[in-house]
């Protein structure tokens, strides 16, 4: 035993004048503020779509099965099928800049930093996607580059699910694990009930129905999320209903119009309901003929809303009898809700900057 111990397998001495008995004050750097999305292809193309999809659909807190089982379902039928599929629907939606999540993404994260700067909180603000690029990886480095020795992450998932917030706070964290220095870290967890996000929410809506005319019903269309996983404790359904009530309150009258609904299946087993496009066929037939659809859920537009609501929905509709359906866009550059989101970002910056700009 005493051979584990002997001299030779200790370093050697330390030069003490390459330490500084008296170091100068440390300074934090500044504020870092990581702005999280879900991620896109890079291009539409089905060679992009099949490496976003394989990353994507691997993450074990997007499908809850067995990877030895998954996998090979995965590699061996969707990777094989669904990217050739789905390169026409990302075509029909994709702009000049690029995807619009990215777009609109991007447009948020310049939003945020600009409102911040307006607020007195110099803050350095990056985007990353959990899936694909800019990764998270790359926007934590550029903010450590940035001398940012304190990160605050704030998902753009108003509602909290584990497969979305509790990935990008994993990969997060995965990359901290990673760091010998790591920063001080803080997450915003959810923020489906922040006035300004509401406030946002109505604002865009009379705003609308101000130039437009109101609809017979107003759709919330949320991302669903398979039946299981609000049965295993995830809030995800909780945090929907809340925005919805919120926001249903905030239009007064006009709320009555309000309903709520859930999008984007996947699989065969038993998804939170009621299901957007049946609710949307339903109504045409019982001879509701017209209905507006927001998408609360989702800060910036993206596959799921502009071509399975603005088109695929929308035909449902006018094809069962519908007269009139008009799909509001997300939130994405508006610069109301950038001051609002830079608002839920200030927030959490408690301590982090002076007490005057909180």
């Amino acid at each position: 035993m005493s051979s584990l111990f002997s001299s030779r397998y200790l370093p050697e001495p330390a030069d003490p004048q390459a330490f500084n008995p008296d170091p100068p004050p440390r300074d934090p750097g500044p504020v870092g503020v990581l702005l999280i999305n879900l991620g896109t292809p890079d291009e539409p193309t089905p060679g992009a779509i099949r490496r976003y999809l394989g990353e994507f659909l691997s993450d074990p807190r997007v499908i809850e099965i067995p990877q030895w089982i998954w996998q090979p379902i995965l590699r061996a039928f969707i990777l094989t099928r669904r990217p050739a599929a789905l390169a026409p629907r990302y075509k029909e939606i994709w702009l000049e800049q690029g995807s619009p999540l990215l777009v609109w993404s991007r447009a948020q994260a310049q939003g945020l930093r600009d409102s911040l700067a307006d607020q007195g909180i110099a803050a350095h603000v990056e985007l990353g996607m959990r899936y694909g690029n800019p990764s998270i990886a790359d926007a934590l480095a550029r903010l450590r580059a940035d001398g940012c020795q304190r990160i605050l992450t704030l998902p753009m998932y108003p509602q909290y699910a584990a497969s979305t917030t509790a990935t990008a706070v994993d990969s997060v964290a995965a990359c901290a694990a990673r760091m010998r220095d790591q920063p001080e870290l803080r997450f915003v967890k959810r923020y489906h009930d922040d006035p300004g996000y509401i406030d946002a929410l109505a604002r865009q809506l009379r705003d609308y129905w101000a130039a437009n005319g109101k609809p017979d019903r107003l759709l919330l269309s949320f991302h669903g999320l398979p039946r299981r996983s609000v049965e295993q404790g995830d809030p995800y359904y909780r945090d929907c209903m809340e925005t919805a009530g919120l926001l249903k309150q905030r239009l007064g009258a006009d709320g009555e119009r309000l309903h709520v609904s859930f999008q984007s299946r996947f699989g065969t087993e038993r998804w939170l309901e009621p299901y957007t496009e049946p609710t949307l066929r339903e109504w045409a037939r019982q001879g509701i003929g017209q209905v507006d659809v927001m998408c609360p859920g989702f800060l910036a537009d993206c596959l799921e809303t502009l071509e399975e609501i603005q088109m695929q929905c929308r035909d449902a509709f006018l094809s069962e009898g519908g007269r009139q359906f008009r799909y509001l866009p997300c939130l994405n550059g508006d610069p109301d809700w950038a001051s609002s989101l830079a608002g839920i970002a200030r927030g959490h910056l408690a301590g982090w900057v002076p007490a005057e700009r909180v």
